[in-house]
């Protein structure tokens, strides 16, 4: 059987970046976590760690490091049903890792977060990457559940939809002046500089494919934050993609305009998470379902 306590340790390293980290955080000296965790390596035959700022996990440790988030979420169920019956392990889950694309994170999970965090006390810890790419982080054993754009679900787990986003070409007025009257949509395209969230972002070059039937290589921008892709294109910096619920009042009160009225790019979503009995998994899950049918569009 793997020691708790050696675990524990681990998956602290590995949750705060640093051994120092998890030592505070588990009232000891950072020898005694270093010990802990080589005692496990040293039992199990592997590298568990690497040892660099910030500590990341090996795919051994990954696989311990879901091990032990699998043990808390049930653990905390335990202590629930319990109480105060028994003294069980006071140290439940700090903060549930998930992993959200950005888009999602502006529009519609954050009310999500806040009626799990008043119905269970509990907090999340959200990793933020492209929504092509968050399922990775499931995949590696860092998060118990993504949301994604990805509907075949990764080993282990279930998935559910969540709805579709919609992203329509928005520009500031001005810009569209500058940049495309007189001109055909082809010709501005190539011209007109373009906002890009990070190397990840391909969702502009998809939307000049399908909108004016080409994909050109225009001036960039590179702006990876949801509100400064926004506050770009509202001073008139580029034009991008963004997500249809964030920019309708900025549409229909002109301070953006759609530049390509009829096109729009469609983004299905999906919760993956663990097939996991744990009630707050479940409960988390119930959370974002309820929140993103009020926002994304039905029908995924």
């Amino acid at each position: 059987m793997i020691d708790l306590v050696a675990l524990r340790a681990l998956a602290m390293v590995l949750r705060l970046g640093s051994f120092e980290r998890a030592a505070r955080e588990l009232h000891v000296t950072p020898s005694a976590i270093s010990q802990r965790v080589r005692a496990l390596e040293d039992r199990l035959g592997c590298m568990l760690v690497v040892r660099a700022s910030p500590a990341e996990a090996t795919p051994e440790g990954a696989r311990l490091y879901r091990h032990f988030l699998q043990i808390e979420l049930l653990e905390a169920d335990l202590r629930e049903d319990l109480q105060p019956l028994a003294e069980v392990d006071p140290v439940g889950p700090r903060s549930i890792p998930i992993a959200v694309n950005a888009d999602s994170l502006a529009t519609w999970v954050v009310p999500a977060l806040s009626d799990f965090h008043a119905r269970t006390g509990d907090t999340v810890a959200l990793q933020v990457d492209d929504q092509d790419h968050t399922r990775e982080w499931l995949k590696n054993g860092t998060v118990v559940g993504a949301v994604t754009a990805a509907a075949e679900p990764v080993a282990g787990c279930r998935v559910d939809a969540l709805g579709s986003m919609r992203y329509v070409a928005a520009v500031s007025p001005d810009f569209r002046a500058r940049h495309f009257d007189g001109r055909s949509l082809a010709e501005g395209f190539r011209q007109a500089p373009m906002l890009v969230f990070n190397q990840k972002d391909l969702m502009q070059h998809r939307f000049l494919t399908q909108a004016a039937g080409q994909d050109c290589v225009p001036p960039q921008w590179w702006v990876p934050s949801t509100q400064g892709f926004l506050d770009a294109a509202l001073a008139g910096l580029g034009w991008g993609l963004h997500p249809r619920p964030l920019v309708a009042g900025m549409l229909a009160d002109g301070r953006l305009v759609d530049l390509c009225p009829g096109h729009s790019l469609t983004v299905t979503l999906y919760w993956q998470s663990w097939r996991l009995e744990s009630a707050r998994v479940k409960l988390l899950r119930e959370c974002l379902w309820r929140a993103s049918s009020a926002v994304l569009e039905a029908g995924a």
